[in-house]
Formats: structure tokens, sequence, C-alpha cells
């Protein structure tokens, strides 16, 4: 059993909420029931698809939601295509255990789907859970960088089916998005015009972050291969490829969507675009070069807006100072520009500093709440009681910052600009 679950009720910090990784699910569709409104005390059935790193982080925090935080809670099922995680977070939970998660979709007891599995996987699972009738709390991104067409197909299967839908980009708790995001829609800063944001980080999470839970490990009844590979090139067989599948491009991106939907969402969510014009990417292996990684370690992108508003983004594990500040979840404080003036973050609060020429003074507003990843599940949950959409980080949102990173992911492979077709709603090399 492993250390997550034997540590005991309420020991677990918020800090400990925050481990990455994840393995499991496959996909196909199954048929919806009614949404309903749920009273407070009423019990939500959480069903985890994925038990690795980032799922059991996940299970230890709703774990300690329903014995320490008051919340109506139960861990109902869980779902993984290695059953040796399968069966341990099943026995330190006791849960109904899955290898096929549409086995886990068909449970009557299951209410809400946590999916936490490599990427490739995520929209697929999205879309069958909400058929199913199940809301979602799903890891960022929201699908790879290869499934543009799956990302459009996805949110709208969330809207058409009314499901509560969550992103795992927990810095969207933060209340100062939310307060700088008035500030620019009350006109603060003018006409907005720039919006500047990184990630910073030192460290290869793919090789070292990522370890190989038994080296002799082979597909067959206790470790499903085909429905790892899900829509990825057909390969075969490789330890590495399934427990250190960040490294590969075939089911990860880097950092350009493993690391930068915490940094790129509050900007898109504060300016108020929706998709680019253009996106242009450098990047590359700048440090951890080594025989098994393909995914940079690197990347940086421009991306203009219809609005005439430039977002940039630049960012490495390679080297963690921040310059502007760290917030949260190692993301690197934004700088909102308009017209008429800025905002940005010093210590707890917004400063609103306004150009030369303006010759007015600086003002401050206290930030009302910082990120905190209880708060962003209980989000979820007041809305999945209450049938609001409208959480911290909602469908919709996910797919207009996941279509500029998908758009920089296409343009730094290819060498070339990506462009957004907004009639035809595709990228265009």
């Amino acid at each position: 059993m492993s250390q997550a679950i034997r540590r005991e009720e309420g020991s677990l910090t918020r800090r400990e909420f925050l481990r990455t990784t994840a393995v499991a699910g496959a996909a196909v569709a199954l048929h919806a029931r009614p949404a309903r409104a749920r009273g407070a005390n009423d019990r939500i059935g959480i069903g985890f698809i994925g038990v690795g790193g980032r799922g059991n982080a996940h299970l230890q925090l709703v774990h300690w939601l329903k014995t320490q935080g008051h919340e109506n809670v139960e861990i109902a099922a869980v779902c993984d295509v290695y059953r040796p995680r399968l069966a341990a977070a099943a026995e330190g939970y006791q849960a109904q255990p899955y290898m096929d998660y549409r086995e886990l979709l068909a449970d009557k007891n299951v209410d809400l789907v946590c999916i936490a599995t490599p990427d490739h996987h995520h929209g697929y699972a999205v879309i069958d859970a909400v058929k199913a009738g199940k809301d979602v709390y799903c890891e960022k991104p929201v699908t790879h960088w290869r499934q543009f067409d799956l990302l459009k197909r996805m949110t709208e299967e969330v809207r058409k089916s009314g499901r509560v839908f969550q992103l795992g980009t927990q810095a969207m708790s933060d209340g100062a998005w939310r307060q700088m995001k008035q500030l620019v829609r009350e006109g603060a800063i003018g006409q907005p015009l720039f919006g500047e944001t990184g990630f910073f980080r030192t460290g290869d999470w793919g090789e070292k972050g990522m370890p190989v839970d038994d080296p002799n490990a082979k597909p067959g009844v206790d470790l499903d291969w085909e429905a790892f590979l899900g829509d990825a090139p057909k390969r075969e067989f490789n330890v590495d490829r399934f427990f250190r599948w960040r490294l590969f491009e075939d089911y990860a991106g880097g950092p350009a969507t493993d690391l930068y939907p915490h940094c790129l969402t509050q900007v898109v969510d504060i300016l108020g675009v929706k998709f680019p014009e253009t996106v242009v990417a450098v990047g590359g292996i700048h440090r951890y070069n080594y025989e098994l990684r393909e995914v940079p370690d690197t990347f940086s992108l421009l991306a203009t807006y219809p609005e005439q508003i430039t977002i940039s983004l630049i960012g490495t594990q390679a080297n963690d100072f921040q310059g502007t500040g760290d917030r949260g979840s190692g993301a690197r404080i934004p700088i909102i520009r308009g017209w008429n003036g800025s905002l940005t973050i010093q210590g707890n609060e917004i400063v609103l500093t306004y150009n030369a020429e303006l010759k007015k003074a600086p003002q401050k507003f206290p930030i009302e709440r910082g990120e905190d990843m209880i708060e962003h599940w209980k989000n979820l949950l007041a809305c999945c009681r209450k049938r609001d959409q409208a959480t911290n980080s909602a469908a919709e949102l996910a797919c207009w910052t996941q279509t500029a990173l998908i758009m920089a992911s296409w343009a730094y492979r290819q060498g070339k600009v990506a462009k957004f077709d907004a009639a035809g709603q595709r990228i265009v090399m």
C-alpha cells in the first residue's frame, strides 16, 4: 500500500495535495441521466479515473474533505489500467475497483468523476462522463496537444449536457484573478493591450519525478497496454512509456501543456479573450537532454487576439527565478497592461500603476484570498449541488486556453505561424 494511503486521517497538508503524475483509461460513450439539484446534505459519490501520483493526491484531498472538511462526499469507485495501483487505492479507501472506466461510469453510486489520466485520455473520458450523466473534475491539460478536434467536441458535449465541469487549474481558486478581471471590466487600465506571464521551475519531473513502479511489468491481465495507448500511435510496450509518460510526445507536451494552463488560464480570463488570431512559439530541450526525453524543457509563446490584445508567456524548467514573484502553483505573477495603466501583484495586494502621462498615484487593493486546492474542490462540489456550470475553471475557458497552447505546440513542432480560422473553427499552419 502506498505511503499516501497509509497516512492517518487528518494529517495531510495542503501542499501534499499538490503532488503530480497519473496513469489510466480509454473511452466510449454511455447514456446520460437528467441532472438534478442536490441539497447541502446530499451525498456526492466520486469515482476516480487514474490513481497514480496525481490521482492519489485527489483521493487524499477528497478523503480529508469527507473526514475533516465537513463535505458529504464518498469515494465510491476507483479505476486504473495498472492493477497494483488499482488494488492499493481500492483497499486504502474501501472503493469499488474497475480497470475499464466505462464500467465506473455505469456505477450508479458515482455522481462525479475525477479524471487524472495521461493527457491523451482526458477529452474522451470527459465526453463519456457527461454522456453518462456525471459531473467532472478533469486534470489539466483538458486534451493532448494534437487533439484540437476532440477539444471542440468535448466543449460542446459539456455545454449540451448541462453537467458541471472543473479543470484542475487550482490557481483559479485565487481571488486575485477575479478582482483583476473586475478592474479591467471597470476600465481601470483603459483599453486592454497586453498580458505577460510565465512559469519558471527547476527540475525534470519526467524521469526523476515519475518512478518506474515495476521494471519487470508486462502487458496482460494486470496492465492494459492497449487501453493506455488509446488513440496514440501503436507502439511496443515499454516500461518508461507506461510509467514515465510525461517524457513522450505521444502522451504529453512538456511545459506548454503540463504547466502553462496554470498561468495562462487566468490571463485569458482577466483579459476576456477567446480564440487567438495567431500564435508563434520557440523552445527546445536545453537542460534535461537525455535519450528518453522527447518534450521540451523550455518553451515560450506569443499569441495575438482579434481584440488587438497580445499575450506573452515565457518559461523553462531549467531556472526557477520568477522575477515578478511566484503566485501559488509556481506561475509568475502576471502583468496586465492597458492604454492607461497596468495591473500586477505585490505581496497580498493588487497594484494599479497608471501611465506616467496621467500623473496619478498608484492604487492598491487587498487580495480577498489566495490559491487553495481545497477551495477549488469545494467550489466544484458547491456548483454540483446548485447545478451551476460557472466553476472556477469551466469548460469554455479551458477550451480557449488550450486552443492557444495547442496552436503554440503545433507552431513549435512545425516551425511555422499557427493561425486560427474563426469562420471554420480550425487551426491553419
